[in-house]
């Protein structure tokens, strides 16, 4: 096995004992992102609504997987962790704004404990080039 760790320059640094993105046997499998702001502090949060959080979750994990040499194009299965899974429609509307070809498989889950501000946190796992 194969396995290297990705460094995400300009990307706040891992606020806790994680890497961003790990590379093995092909695949690409990124961390959780939430909706920090890119050159900001780990919790510098964008957006106060599940739309604007969503939009930033999902920038965020799109510039991982650039880092990473791949892309959203690439996102074979997304893991979504809700908040508030009320408010999953409106997840939804932003969510589809990244995929509108082909979709990714996904899960959702509600988060355990709660992180203030944070209303999402999207996983995902891609195709390396």
């Amino acid at each position: 096995m194969v396995k290297y760790i990705t460094e995400v320059p300009g990307y706040p640094t891992a606020h806790s004992p994680y890497s961003h993105a790990v590379i093995a046997n092909g695949f690409i499998f990124v961390s959780g992102q939430i909706a920090v702001r890119p050159g900001g502090g780990p919790m510098d949060v964008v957006g106060a609504t599940m739309q604007e959080q969503t939009r930033q979750a999902m920038r965020n994990v799109e510039t991982v997987l650039k880092a990473a040499g791949s892309g959203l194009d690439k996102v074979v299965k997304v893991t979504v962790l809700l908040a508030k899974p009320d408010q999953m429609k409106e997840m939804n509307e932003a969510y589809a704004e990244f995929f509108p070809g082909d979709k990714p498989a996904r899960a959702i889950a509600r988060f355990g404990p709660e992180i203030p501000g944070i209303l999402v946190s999207i996983e995902a796992m891609a195709v390396a080039d």
